[in-house]
């Protein structure tokens, strides 16, 4: 991981984030300075973010696909659309 070494035998793909966060890390004063460089760096590896947003992007889509499902069959059922908040 840090070691610089992909899994192919090249340079990982994190490893320019692991450069920066332990460049900064031996400079600092304070651990907190290197934060932000910590933060990129696990995203990395891990992608948490992104999968957090696409799961918020798949969540909304599905309500919005439900909400038209819903006032579509309320249309032709006859019965006029009213948005219930529950």
């Amino acid at each position: 991981m840090a070691s610089g070494w992909g899994i192919n035998g090249n340079k990982g793909r994190c490893y320019d984030f692991w450069l920066d966060f332990s460049s900064c890390m031996s400079k600092c004063r304070q651990p907190s300075d290197c934060g932000l460089l910590r933060e990129d760096y696990l995203e990395c590896l891990h992608h948490s973010k992104e999968f957090q947003r696409r799961n918020r992007i798949y969540k909304e889509e599905q309500r919005q696909i439900r909400a038209a499902a819903r006032k579509a069959k309320e249309e032709a059922e006859g019965a006029p659309a009213v948005a219930a908040h529950h």
